[in-house]
């Protein structure tokens, strides 16, 4: 009987030190996680916000630059409205290769093979998780890199999922172009953050 008594006393003492535990564990974890959406959301933003910066470069010493720095037919920078995941935006940017080195928004060093129509481009897309199966609640979609291979094909490589909403608006600006760059993240539970983020055309008027 003693024993039980003692049992039943630790029990007592125990329980909420338990209970305090596993809600302290659920919170750390639910704050890791929230932090690591943050932080990919932080890079995609700044991958987009590099590509709008690069938008419409072009190289002084390329034989095909004079013939284009009037030319109003080329769409250097595109956003096209609502045609992605829930609605998303979509962009597409185009640029001359610089004498330096430029990296493409998966890493790739940008170079006259990865190109179209001397054209290097980039764009960034919301689709539905690849990886989900039909029927299957996702965490959002996924944020798409479209990209040039060595021969000039389109590529796509997901940067990351849990995106809910992505959209782009341009603003007035004293100099270039500026856009508005709004995503949303969630990992389909409890986490849902909004991030905005502002960037300027160095090579649009």
């Amino acid at each position: 009987m003693e024993c039980l008594v003692g049992l039943a006393l630790s029990l007592v003492l125990v329980a909420p030190l338990i209970k305090n535990s596993g809600e302290f564990i659920a919170k750390q974890i639910q704050y890791e996680k929230s932090q690591s959406l943050t932080a990919e959301a932080d890079r995609a933003l700044e991958l987009i916000g590099r590509a709008i910066r690069m938008a419409g470069y072009q190289n002084a010493n390329s034989a095909i630059s004079s013939t284009r720095k009037n030319t109003a037919s080329i769409d250097y920078l595109q956003v096209q409205k609502s045609n992605g995941y829930r609605g998303s935006d979509s962009l597409m940017v185009k640029q001359e290769i610089s004498p330096g080195v430029d990296f493409d928004c998966i890493g790739n060093t940008l170079s006259k093979e990865r190109t179209k129509n001397n054209l290097a481009q980039q764009g960034f897309l919301v689709d539905r998780q690849a990886s989900a199966p039909k029927g299957v609640k996702v965490n959002g979609g996924s944020l798409i890199c479209q990209s040039l291979d060595r021969q000039g094909r389109i590529i796509n490589t997901t940067l990351m999922s849990g995106i809910h909403h992505l959209s782009l608006e341009a603003l007035p600006a004293s100099a270039g172009r500026a856009y508005m760059v709004k995503m949303e993240v969630t990992d389909g539970v409890s986490i849902h953050q909004k991030l905005e983020r502002t960037f300027t055309t160095r090579n649009l008027l």
